[in-house]
């Protein structure tokens, strides 16, 4: 039997980024999410920083590298999908550390990872564009190096940290698509003029984040977006409704939750068998 290799995934993952036609990445955060949505007909998954902290019980930004990527491991191990990874700010300064990053995303399968502009410094969040796009060159190089070829997404996160600026954030991107990355990414736009004006002045497929104000799929295709991820968004729809399944029966003594319980356990069902 034919079995897919990582440049297979790789390429099947970037064929599936079309303007008008986006791709719906949804983010399993451990390995039962990652089969049930798999189960459901997403063409491709991805992971979440922030929802595989909160299986460990932290908040996003405390995994190390190792645990993100065998975390990755455990998620394509899951499913013959693509999979991309968030590797938050590849968990290095220096661009050498950033390839290294990427040489071991390969090397557990991944079809894509993301690269995020993050310093990690509540002081300082932003790299200076300069070392930004330095640190995505030298991911670039690595993705494209070899006989695979990941897919990679670069990030600016201004949107996310406070620096709500549009002209930036696109020269950015557009430093990032230069520097060799196959995906742009602004996490936190919201308006659907800026997120028109990103896509015309950018020649890349363009991924837009789940966020509230975010317009629905139909408008965000009629824009030409190419992805849209919903990052922590579904593990935390989990989470919350454990916490109001909880409450309900802690202060209420009842067992409202027991509905969505059975839909759950049917989803599971169909989904690991």
């Amino acid at each position: 039997m034919y079995m897919s290799t990582q440049a297979d995934k790789a390429q099947e993952f970037l064929a599936l980024h079309r303007a008008g036609e986006p791709l719906l990445l949804p983010n399993p955060w451990d390995l039962g999410s990652a089969k049930l949505l798999a189960s459901l007909g997403f063409k491709a998954l991805a992971t979440t920083s922030s929802g595989f902290a909160a299986s460990l019980g932290r908040n996003d930004g405390s995994v190390t590298r190792d645990e993100a990527l065998i975390h990755a491991a455990v998620i394509v191990a899951a499913t013959d999908l693509p999979v991309s990874a968030d590797l938050e700010n590849a968990f290095a300064a220096d661009p050498a550390g950033v390839a290294e990053t990427i040489r071991l995303a390969i090397e557990v399968g991944l079809a894509g990872a993301s690269i995020e502009d993050f310093t990690g410094r509540a002081d300082d969040p932003i790299y200076p564009a300069k070392v930004a796009a330095e640190r995505v060159a030298a991911a670039a190089e690595m993705a494209h190096s070899g006989q695979g070829h990941l897919v990679l997404t670069g990030r600016a996160e201004n949107y996310l940290h406070g620096r709500p600026d549009l002209a930036d954030t696109i020269a950015r991107l557009q430093a990032y698509q230069e520097a060799g990355a196959d995906v742009l990414y602004a996490p936190g736009l919201r308006d659907i003029a800026d997120i028109r004006q990103v896509i015309r002045e950018v020649d890349r497929p363009v991924n837009v984040l789940v966020f509230e104000g975010v317009p629905n799929v139909p408008e965000l295709a009629g824009a030409g977006v190419s992805r849209i991820s919903v990052g922590g968004a579904f593990a935390f729809t989990a989470l919350g409704a454990l916490a109001s399944a909880a409450t309900e029966l802690l202060e209420q003594g009842t067992y409202g939750f027991r509905a969505a319980s059975v839909a759950g356990r049917a989803a599971a069902t169909r989904a690991f068998s």
